[in-house]
This record gives C-alpha cells, sequence and structure tokens, in this order.
C-alpha cells in the first residue's frame, strides 16, 4: 500500500486532531503517501484532497476540532454520490482510508470497503455510543468540560438554595450524564439506560432540603428528556422552580484531555499499521485499556452491558 487518506466525518469531537496527526505520521515514518480529506464524505465527492506530511500536523495534538474539517453528506448516501467518491480516490491512486467519526460515518467507510477501497474506522465521538468500545475519542474530554461547568453552576445554585437541571448531550447513550453526575456529586442522574421517575426525583429533592442541603443538581441526558419538561413537572408536582442549564455545544468544543490524546495517538498508528497488514472493513476499539479490532458489521450492531453499580454508587453517595 502506497496512498492513503485520512478524514473525518459527523460531529467533531476533541482528539481527533491528534487522531489525525498520528496517521499522518505514521504514515510517513513507513514511507506512505499521505492525503487529508476537507469535509469529511462531502470532501471525497468533491475531490478536496490535501497532500500532507509530518509538518501538515505539526502543533494540532492539543487542539479541538478537526483541522481537515467534518460535514454530514446527504449525497454520500446514494450511489451517485459514492461512484464520484470512488472515482475521487482511484483517480489519486488511493488505496486506504481511515475514517475518524461515530457511526455513520462507520458506515461510510463499510460501504467504500465494500467497494475496493480498504477502510479503518476510529472511534471519534463525544457522545461514547458506540457500544463495541469501552472509550471513545473525545468522550473523557467532554466529561471534564462537563464537570467544570457543574462545579461553577453548584456556586450560584449555592447562592440561591435553588435546584439546577443541567441538560448534556449524548444523544440515545447516558455515559456523559452518568460520568460527569457521579463525578461532579450530582443528587439526582436521569439516563435513558436506567430511567428514573420523577416523583423518585422529588422525594430525593425534598429528603435533601429537609437535611439543609444549599443546593440541588440534578443531571439530565438528552435522551431522556428534556430540561424544560422536568422542569414544569417540578414546579407542577411539588412547587419547585428549577433552574435549567443547556449545555450543548460547548460540550464538543476544547482542549483534549491527556487521555483523549493518548487514547487518538494509540489509535491512529493502529489504523495505518491494519492498512498495512491488508485489512479492511475494520473498526478499531479499546477494552480493558488494550487496543483491538474487529468488523465494521460487528461493532455497528454489539450492545454493551450496561454499568448498573455506577447508579448504585449515585444513590449512595447523594443522600
Amino acid at each position: 500500500m502506497d496512498r492513503i487518506a485520512v478524514l473525518t466525518s459527523g460531529g467533531d469531537a476533541p482528539g481527533m486532531n491528534a487522531a489525525i496527526r498520528a496517521v499522518v505520521r505514521a504514515a510517513v515514518v513507513f514511507d506512505m503517501q499521505i492525503y487529508g480529506v476537507y469535509r469529511g464524505f462531502h470532501g471525497l465527492i468533491e475531490g478536496d484532497f490535501i497532500e500532507m506530511d509530518a509538518s501538515s500536523v505539526g502543533d494540532i495534538i492539543h487542539k479541538g476540532g478537526t483541522i481537515l474539517k467534518s460535514s454530514r453528506s446527504e449525497e454520500f448516501k446514494t450511489k451517485e454520490g459514492r461512484m464520484k467518491a470512488l472515482s475521487n480516490l482511484e483517480e489519486k491512486g488511493i488505496d486506504g482510508l481511515v475514517v475518524i467519526g461515530g457511526d455513520g460515518s462507520f458506515q461510510g467507510a463499510k460501504e467504500l470497503s465494500d467497494m475496493g477501497i480498504k477502510t479503518i474506522g476510529l472511534p471519534g465521538t463525544i457522545d461514547n455510543d458506540l457500544h463495541y468500545t469501552d472509550y471513545t475519542i473525545g468522550f473523557d474530554t467532554a466529561v471534564n468540560t462537563v464537570l467544570e461547568a457543574v462545579t461553577k453552576i453548584r456556586d450560584t445554585s449555592t447562592s440561591h438554595e435553588k435546584a439546577t437541571i443541567i441538560e448534556v448531550m449524548g444523544r440515545n447513550c447516558g455515559d456523559i450524564a452518568l460520568y460527569a453526575g457521579l463525578a461532579g456529586g450530582a443528587e439526582s442522574i436521569i439516563i435513558p439506560e436506567d430511567p428514573i421517575s420523577t416523583d423518585h426525583v422529588i422525594t430525593k429533592l425534598k429528603a435533601g432540603k429537609a437535611r439543609g442541603k444549599q443546593h440541588q443538581i440534578i443531571m439530565l441526558a438528552e435522551g431522556a428528556g428534556q430540561a424544560a419538561d422536568l422542569q414544569k413537572v417540578l414546579l407542577e408536582k411539588a412547587k419547585m422552580n428549577a433552574r435549567i442549564t443547556v449545555l450543548g455545544f460547548i460540550q464538543r468544543g476544547g482542549d483534549p484531555t491527556s487521555f483523549d490524546r493518548i487514547l487518538a495517538s494509540k489509535m491512529g498508528i493502529k489504523a495505518v499499521e491494519l492498512l498495512r497488514a491488508g485489512e479492511t472493513n475494520k473498526v478499531v476499539g479499546i477494552k480493558n485499556n488494550a487496543l483491538f479490532h474487529m468488523d465494521i458489521s460487528e461493532s455497528l450492531t454489539a450492545s454493551r452491558l450496561f454499568d448498573h453499580d455506577m447508579i448504585k454508587m449515585t444513590e449512595i453517595l447523594s443522600i
């Protein structure tokens, strides 16, 4: 394999730049020609390539976002769009492609593999919703971003002696809410994997207030509902006027943590090694602190055993 390319697709995640850097520099070390593709699969269709070298990725390991930009491409979902992408790859003589992104990006990588382009996927999403791997690139940084916000919100929540509902991202996965809620000392954590009733939340809020608690933090995963709806229920059922903070896209930005930088670097090198070995239609993951790879199709249908013990910990610690 002489020429490979790398792209980022879907939502950006801190650590994507570290992964790009690892892919590029590993390719250079292995005497491969390396191209970057701007704006994901849209860039493949438009032929938006740039040849890269070791200097192209200097001073980016600590930066959030992605220097290759990202987008979502409806055209790539069509056969015509995929044929354009394939034609552009073949015109450049590119033999292999590293795709950094989430489940939609992986599906696109699988389509290209079926068309003859060797592809390797790296899990880049803050949501941690790719169930085949313990952690995705960007998740740890997002949790720490939320945790920093929780610390600041608690100050004003305490000053005004009010409950605060913090709505966080994650799609249908509650890991950001769970990890940040547990680390941030939230009184209640509401996630789609282990839903609790509003009556239970109210009971905990009242018990805390009776004990003299000066603040109450409710961590709500977006997949489990909206903060405005919960606020309304608390007001109607318990006469509690909780404040709302929806963190939104702030969770995607910022400098990646050391964990995400190291994870992305390991995975980026592994992706290039797999391409050199002739592998295709594979994704890289981490289990029990060890890297592994598996078929893309298997990764997209994998199920994860949810850690209910973490929820139990919250119930114990937030009395």
